[in-house]
């Protein structure tokens, strides 16, 4: 059976990521990290993001197909909990409860 959600998690996994990376940087350079939460939350999606990204890749690479299954089953919960954790900062940011 082909691995056909893998690829997906992977290219979605890797675009957010790189945004994480953008928030995190953008915030670094105009010094509101210091007196922002929103990097350190970011951070940590990021770290999900970086896991679902290697384990998706994992998946694809693998001939073991039990194996394949578990990765990718858990590159899927992986890449959920990061967009929950995206959900939630937007949320908190746009209602003002993060500066």
């Amino acid at each position: 059976m082909p691995n056909k959600t893998s690829p997906h998690i992977l290219n979605t996994s890797a675009n957010l990521l790189g945004f994480c990376l953008f928030v995190i940087t953008s915030l670094q350079i105009s010094n509101k990290a210091e007196t922002s939460n929103i990097d350190e939350f970011t951070s940590v999606i990021a770290i999900f993001l970086v896991f679902s990204c290697l384990l998706s890749f994992f998946s694809i690479k693998t001939n073991n197909l039990k194996r394949e299954n578990r990765l990718e089953t858990i590159a899927d919960y992986l890449f959920a909990i990061a967009l929950i954790g995206i959900l939630i900062i937007v949320v908190l940011t746009s209602l003002d409860f993060i500066k």
